[in-house]
């Protein structure tokens, strides 16, 4: 297993956690994937729209800034977008998906930027 599978799999033992996917945002295309339940391919490039979108905002308005995490709130789920911020991750990000009432948002956020310390690429 590469450190990506199994940071992939600890993502998904988060309370809530359905699917998970690692995505390079400058192509679109996932690094790796889990899951059920989302098509994570479709996701990834939908996803990395989003964090191009942003990013392109926040240059816009001059902040001087990083993206931490993105969080969608749809009626049965949380999808959390984690930018990973390390030197040899930049320009990839995690992407969760949470069944909204089985996931405790703060936890998952907390969890998931504690696996993100740990990706190695």
């Amino acid at each position: 297993m590469t450190n990506v599978d199994v940071v992939l799999s600890e993502t998904l033992t988060i309370e809530g956690a359905v699917a998970a996917a690692l995505v390079d945002y400058e192509s679109g295309m996932s690094l790796g994937q889990v899951g059920h339940g989302v098509d994570l391919d479709i996701a990834a490039a939908g996803n990395t729209d989003v964090i191009r979108a942003k990013l392109r905002t926040m240059e816009h308005l001059g902040l001087d800034d990083t993206i931490e995490d993105i969080l969608i709130t749809l009626g049965k789920q949380y999808h959390l977008i984690r930018l990973i911020q390390s030197q040899g991750g930049l320009g990839l990000f995690l992407y969760v998906v949470l069944t909204k009432g089985q996931a405790n948002l703060a936890l998952a956020r907390r969890q998931l930027a504690n696996i993100e310390r740990r990706l190695e690429i």
